[in-house]
């Protein structure tokens, strides 16, 4: 039996998630910046189409992506390399993460629409004015061809959504991501769910009893100044 959660009310344990659909653990109307933060902690996160109810999931096992498993392609060692030599291609962080948030909501040949709604994008705009949602964006000459967006509490980066406009623009804003969260004690980034685009950068399911005790460990340590945070293309 699917829960109905009215704001104020907690999100029910993953322990609660159906089988069938995997992780599907609740419906309601509260997406506020402080039910995500909640639903986050709890290794739980909203995924639903225009028209639905906010659906709420935490499937098992979880696709992650811990940080010293990370692949770098011997064809993203030379895109890396190009960019850095050329220096066409610029990396930001938070630069403007709604129009991030936009381009990855963009349509895409082998999707049908996106959940990635005005009410979402106020949402997660909320939550980065708060300081937990961050992007990072990669442009060429000045304009955003490639990048990624997410949530950070603690320790703990939990991936969103990625989008490109240039053959390895948003892997190498995950490289380098990858590289900056290492340099700041973190380890894990959460990926949510199997790809094989993502397994093909090193990401792989866990149990999702052992994802939550990563997520209660890291999501309680202190986090980085992301305001300080200043980022550059990987030197492979």
């Amino acid at each position: 039996m699917l829960t109905w959660v009215d704001p104020g009310r907690p999100l029910p344990p993953p322990s609660k998630a159906l089988s069938d659909p995997n992780g599907l653990l609740a419906a309601g109307r509260d997406l506020s910046p402080q039910r995500l933060l909640e639903a986050y902690r709890h290794g739980i996160f909203p995924w639903y189409s225009a028209g639905q109810p906010v659906l709420w999931w935490s499937p098992d096992p979880r696709m992650v992506l811990f940080i010293d498993e990370f692949k770098l392609s011997r064809s993203l060692v030379k895109t890396l390399r190009r960019v850095r030599r050329e220096g066409r291609w610029t990396i930001e962080l938070d630069r403007d993460f709604e129009a991030t948030m936009l381009a990855c909501a963009a349509p895409r040949p082998d999707q049908d629409g996106t959940w990635i709604t005005p009410l979402v994008r106020a949402a997660y705009v909320g939550l980065h004015h708060q300081g937990f949602a961050h992007s990072v964006e990669v442009r060429e000459d000045g304009a955003l061809v490639g990048g990624l967006y997410g949530v950070s509490i603690g320790r703990m980066f939990f991936g969103e959504s990625m989008f490109t406009r240039r053959p390895d623009a948003s892997k190498c804003a995950l490289a380098t991501l990858v590289g900056a969260l290492r340099e700041r004690g973190f380890s894990v980034i959460d990926c949510q769910q199997a790809t094989s685009h993502l397994a093909s950068l090193g990401a792989r399911e866990i149990a999702r009893d052992a994802f939550l005790d990563q997520v209660a460990t890291l999501a309680a340590q202190p986090p980085p100044d992301w305001s300080a945070m200043r980022l550059e293309f990987p030197d492979v």
